[in-house]
């Protein structure tokens, strides 16, 4: 079954891996970037790939996003929340750090939750629509004395758990992806851990793809995916 896949946070990482892996698949996508000319002369600079200036924490660039998918594509069936942000506040934050909080919230919940309230009517409309969202396994536990980003993390849980109860009776499948470390620029500049150890984007993006072929009756709600034994 084709496709027509929304992505945010495509440009690198995770979300770049997704969405070249689908395009082999034969999906039509439209990705939401900070910075679309950065794709220019890659893979994803391809006919069947629509690409929209789209900021995450810019309550305008949800529905300009939707709007423009809908105009190129007539339509879409498939959500994928890629993009994200990390700060490490602590719980006992210095003064003049609430604006990392702020972005936090801005972007790792409130983006998906606009982009997803403005994608509701297409996604209902397929009767097989599908929602992915890349949460982190900060979003089930917290570990060492950052705050902020597992907070921001639990909300997205939560709010994947919302998605789910309001889209069943429509057919819209929601998964939330729960990685640990993933060998990406973010995961480099906070963890220790090599890049060689950790969980490829790549293999993200399998697991990602192998979730679209699945019928309603056999999508997961949560998939919490580890580099390591975690106790």
């Amino acid at each position: 079954m084709r496709r027509t896949i929304l992505i945010t946070g495509a440009s690198r990482g995770i979300g770049r891996a997704i969405a070249e892996r689908l395009l082999r698949e034969g999906h039509r996508l439209s990705l939401g970037l900070r910075q679309p000319d950065r794709l220019v002369g890659t893979p994803l600079d391809h006919p069947d790939v629509l690409r929209v200036p789209y900021e995450a924490g810019d309550p305008a660039a949800a529905d300009e996003l939707v709007m423009k998918t809908e105009q190129r594509w007539g339509g879409f069936d498939g959500l994928i929340h890629c993009a994200g942000c990390l700060h490490r506040t602590p719980l006992l934050f210095d003064d003049g750090a609430e604006p990392e909080l702020e972005e936090l919230w801005k972007i790792n919940l409130m983006g998906p939750w606009r982009l997803t309230r403005a994608a509701w009517p297409l996604l209902k409309q397929s009767g097989e629509g599908r929602i992915q969202v890349l949460v982190s396994m900060s979003g089930k536990r917290v570990k060492g004395r950052m705050a902020g980003y597992p907070v921001s993390k639990f909300g997205l849980m939560a709010l994947c758990q919302a998605m789910r109860n309001e889209g069943w009776d429509d057919g819209i499948r929601v998964t939330a992806i729960c990685p640990s470390w993933v060998a990406t620029d973010m995961a480099s500049g906070v963890s220790k851990v090599p890049a060689e150890e950790m969980t490829q984007p790549a293999d993200i993006a399998e697991l990602s793809c192998s979730l679209l072929r699945l019928s309603n009756t056999a999508v997961p709600f949560e998939l919490a995916v580890n580099c390591a034994l975690e106790v």
